[in-house]
């Protein structure tokens, strides 16, 4: 039961520790890399609604 314990700790000191480490090395992105980052997500949904839109196409036109 001791050793249980223990490994909580000691999972909980190391992922403290990773967390902290990456919030050390993050940074508040700047204009471009926030507009790069828009583009991409909003080429992303306009794909992923263009192919939705072409199956219930595809759907509608089959015979019932």
């Amino acid at each position: 039961m001791v050793t249980f314990i223990k490994n909580i700790i000691k999972g909980s000191k190391e992922f403290y520790e990773k967390s902290l480490y990456v919030w050390r090395l993050s940074k508040k992105p700047d204009k471009y890399d926030l507009r790069e980052k828009v583009k991409i997500v909003l080429l992303g949904m306009f794909v992923l609604g263009f192919i939705g839109f072409f199956i219930s196409i595809i759907f509608n036109l089959l015979p019932k």
